[in-house]
């Protein structure tokens, strides 16, 4: 279902490098205004991982920061040279960084879980059969995404 452990990725100038060293906990699909707008995309896409399994192996990761405008502010790393956004910091739970999986050198294995914010994706996107569609942010998000992620995993 996955690649090998590491996972190995890095920006699109390849200044920057990275390994994630142990399993994701969930993938998932946000198609909220925020991640079309931060993506420039449809949707973006969600790879969960503990904080402590993100070792940078080459080059020097910048931070960025942006205004939500709902007051919050979403933070994360990205190389300076290309300006490829790496990873965010989970704004619901510090010990999590929520990779960009597009970054990853093998994404042959990425597999949303769920589509989350279904009430804004566009009006073209047509979701996979059997898709688990939440019309906005899951009631327990981290609980409902990781269990979808665990019996994907277990099958």
């Amino acid at each position: 279902m996955s690649a090998i452990i590491p996972y190995a990725g890095g920006c699109l100038c390849g200044a920057v490098r990275y390994a994630v060293k142990r399993e994701p906990h969930t993938v998932y699909a946000c198609h909220c205004t925020d991640c079309q707008r931060s993506t420039g995309a449809a949707f973006g896409i969600s790879l969960v991982v503990d904080r402590s399994a993100v070792a940078v192996e080459k080059g020097e990761p910048a931070p960025y920061a942006a205004q939500l405008s709902d007051g919050r502010t979403k933070q994360g790393m990205m190389c300076a040279n290309c300006g490829t956004k790496l990873w965010s910091e989970s704004m619901r739970n510090r010990d999590f960084l929520i990779i960009r999986p597009g970054s990853l050198d093998d994404r042959s294995w990425i597999e949303p879980v769920a589509h989350i914010w279904t009430r804004s994706a566009h009006s073209w996107f047509r979701f996979p059969p059997g898709a688990k569609l939440f019309e906005t942010q899951p009631a327990e998000a981290w609980k409902e995404l990781f269990k979808l992620w665990d019996e994907r995993s277990q099958r």
